[in-house]
């Protein structure tokens, strides 16, 4: 049985940032974006300063790596219906953040938004997803390229390269079998465990490095208090959802009984029980 894990958000604030620690953030990101990636650097930018109110809810990570492109993960719990919005924001303020006055626009930093969620985040059934900005011809219905003397100043080969992309890992929607290698960290983040048998890049040195054991006792203890606290939230949110939805079945059930409806017709339109009906 795979040894239980610090968690990735907890690992993000308090081990990730550390420089011999970043093989585990560029094998992740190396599966994640299909390119090998170097981290330069950890950044701190407001994008990712934490509040009292993001303490259990979401943590943020902004690194460079060694093309000078910024890379923003970002982990959420708890639902935000704005929450694409502040994806926009996210990327939005980093490309003004990293820009210097008088330099032209051809050195704004590339993103790359990573965002982990542990709620369900839009309308979809897949697990992961990926945006990027294309330019379609409305007529030709052609995608728009940059010209050859772009192309030769520039270095991109795609106009979407300039632009920041956006990936969303919908973790609680993974089905826990792991096909491949991305795969096998979506397991690791929402399991915080870690199979012997997973090969993708990054695993073997997290499998090591974020062994709870090996934190101090101080640490440990923090560690345990602050999951306890995040189970302590999952658990009220959740019961309030319960609350309302118990409420709107005793809503439908009295309306069905005075428009005249049978009991055992309420019950199975409702799913509440005859005793539960018969108190109302």
């Amino acid at each position: 049985m795979p040894r239980k894990l610090i968690s990735f958000d907890w690992a993000m604030k308090k081990i990730l940032r550390e420089k011999a620690n970043f093989v585990i953030l560029e094998g992740f990101l190396t599966e994640l974006l299909k390119f090998d990636v170097k981290i330069e650097e950890v950044l701190e930018s407001e994008a990712n300063q934490e509040t009292e109110n993001d303490k259990f809810n979401r943590v943020d990570l902004l690194a460079k790596n060694e093309n000078g492109e910024l890379i923003l993960i970002e982990v959420q719990h708890s639902s935000e219906l704005d929450y694409f919005h502040r994806m926009v924001y996210g990327s939005s303020k980093l490309i003004s953040e990293y820009i210097s006055k008088g330099k032209d626009y051809s050195q704004i930093k590339k993103v790359y938004s990573v965002n982990i969620v542990y709620f369900d985040l839009g309308q979809g059934d897949d697990y992961i997803y990926y945006g990027k900005t294309d330019f379609l011809g409305i007529h030709q219905k052609d995608i728009l390229q940059l010209s050859h003397n772009q192309k030769n100043r520039f270095g991109d080969k795609e106009v979407f390269q300039i632009f920041p992309e956006y990936y969303i890992l919908k973790v609680n929607q993974f089905d826990d079998i792991a096909k491949n290698s991305l795969d096998e960290w979506i397991y690791f983040l929402k399991n915080e465990e870690i199979s012997d048998n997973f090969q993708a890049k990054g695993l073997d040195s997290a499998k090591e490095t974020l062994d709870v054991l090996k934190l101090d006792e101080k640490e440990r203890a923090v560690y345990k208090r602050r999951e306890e606290n995040k189970m302590y939230k999952e658990s009220l949110i959740s019961t309030a959802v319960e609350e309302a939805k118990k409420e709107k079945q005793l809503e439908i059930a009295k309306t069905s009984l005075e428009n005249g409806l049978d009991i055992n017709v309420v019950s199975k339109i409702t799913g509440l029980s005859i005793l539960e009906i018969e108190k109302i």
